[in-house]
């Protein structure tokens, strides 16, 4: 399978910002880790700051891709157009939080992405995307 992570603002942070919330692991040594895990999958990774970069990426990969990790950050709760992305796109998308959404700030109780998404993973820190991937393995498996 052909998989891409896709993280949104602040990701590239990881390690460094906030530790208490999202621990002290960069994403890219994560990300390491989760291609021993899953040597049978392609995963490819971007990251971007930038609200049109993670659409672009979206609709780039979204007719190609077996599937997608979204981690859209803040935009998650802001952006209609990400989701509209979301939506416009055949690959499976699965979106997840490193935190737990739900037990933060009221307004990241709302996830515009999720609601386009095939699923939501939310507050199992890094693993997550671990998390991710076998669902995404599920939904292609069914498919197949």
């Amino acid at each position: 399978m052909k998989i891409t992570i896709i993280n949104g603002p602040n990701l590239n942070l990881l390690g460094k910002r906030e530790t208490e919330i999202y621990g002290n692991s960069s994403f890219e040594n994560y990300l390491e880790e989760l291609r021993k895990k899953f040597p049978q999958h392609h995963i490819g990774y971007f990251q971007s700051n930038v609200e049109g970069e993670l659409i672009n990426k979206l609709h780039e990969l979204g007719f190609t891709e077996d599937g997608i990790v979204l981690n859209a950050g803040a935009y998650t709760h802001t952006s209609l157009a990400i989701a509209d992305a979301v939506a416009g796109i055949k690959t499976p998308v699965v979106e997840v939080h490193i935190s737990n959404i739900f037990a933060r700030e009221d307004f990241r109780h709302v996830s515009f992405t999720g609601a386009k998404c095939k699923g939501s993973i939310s507050g199992f820190g890094l693993r997550g995307y671990e998390l991710a991937l076998l669902g995404l393995e599920g939904l292609v498996m069914r498919v197949e």
